[in-house]
């Protein structure tokens, strides 16, 4: 495992931290260059969806929410809704609502306030909530896959407000259903805490911040935290509490099948099918930071890759992540 392991640092170029780490069976190894420890904290950008899908299978394994549910159910009293047919928290978990990638006014607001630094910044949950009767959907829910950032940000609002909260309390409620009974001390939505400081073409960009939409890309975490989800992912059994438990392995059961590529959809996580069982994955970018976990559950493999560099247009390190689990895992790289 450690001479297929020890070569994935090199695939993020340009990158001065970088950690990475493997379970196969009992086994465990995180290896970190530069400037990084396997506690050192990164930006995970869009891997912070499969923390808010294990949030919804453990609300729902505690009959807090329905995967049915409609949207609107869990919005505050006086918002307006997205016009058009009900979403349900599953189309947000399955990018299958219709809605757009961003919302509305988002990226308008960015441009005039920092797209190159800190796109998601000056969007509040305040401005997340006016997007809502300004949305049009680019087709009938649960249709089509359209990946989209909106989504999972409505849905980690949905699930506070589900709990008992307000929209804003995401963050606490992750807290507390999930990261401290999973132990990950490392990880969680505060950008004050300290953490790698990330790079966009080689120069230092500030700590990504995203107040309206935590739910799709504001986690930071450390490659031993995330080792320690996947191998909880991969032994969901001995994990508590019972809810947890039900909920490590309802966010690998597949919801849907894309038609034309023969991959599926569970709940936020990506499966493909290979002979030896399914592969499941995810990545994540900031403007600083690269970050990937993917595991075979068939072989009790995972892989985790951080680095403190922005995604690169090829996604090389993150491509070079993935083989290196279907290597570790005997699923071959097609």
């Amino acid at each position: 495992m450690n001479a297929l392991l020890l070569p994935l640092p090199d695939a993020a170029r340009g990158a001065s931290a970088v950690a990475v780490a493997a379970v196969r069976g009992d086994e465990h190894i995180v290896v970190c260059r530069g400037a990084a420890e396997e506690d050192t904290r990164f930006e995970t950008g869009s891997l912070t969806k499969t923390f808010t899908a294990l949030l919804l299978a453990e609300l729902a394994a505690r009959g807090e929410v329905r995967y049915d549910d409609p949207l609107d159910r869990y919005l505050p009293a006086g918002a307006r809704r997205v016009p058009g047919p009900p979403l349900t928290l599953l189309h947000l978990a399955t990018h299958t609502a219709g809605l757009p990638r961003l919302p509305p006014g988002l990226l308008a607001r960015s441009v005039r306030t920092g797209w190159f630094r800190n796109p998601y910044a000056a969007f509040t949950t305040d401005d997340l909530l006016a997007a809502l009767p300004r949305t049009r959907l680019h087709h009938r829910p649960g249709t089509h896959v359209r990946y989209s950032n909106y989504g999972v940000g409505l849905l980690g609002l949905a699930l506070a407000r589900a709990a008992g909260g307000e929209p804003g309390d995401y963050p606490a409620l992750l807290g507390e259903r999930v990261l401290d009974p999973l132990g990950l001390a490392d990880t969680d939505c505060d950008a004050a805490r300290p953490q790698v400081v990330g790079h966009w073409h080689g120069r230092p960009r500030p700590p990504w911040l995203v107040p309206g939409l935590p739910g799709a890309g504001a986690l930071r975490s450390s490659a031993r935290d995330l080792l320690r989800c996947l191998t909880a992912l991969l032994q969901p059994e001995a994990a508590a509490p019972p809810s947890l438990r039900v909920a490590l392995t309802e966010v690998q059961r597949p919801r849907l099948a894309l038609r034309r590529s023969g991959r599926r959809l569970c709940l936020v996580w990506n499966m493909r099918m290979r002979p030896g069982g399914p592969l499941l994955h995810h990545s994540g970018g900031t403007r600083g930071c690269t970050a990937f976990a993917g595991f075979l559950p068939g072989s009790r493999t995972g892989v985790v890759a951080l680095a403190d560099t922005a995604p690169a247009p090829a996604g090389a390190f993150v491509q070079a992540a993935y083989g290196t689990l279907c290597g570790l895992g005997g699923a071959g790289n097609a």
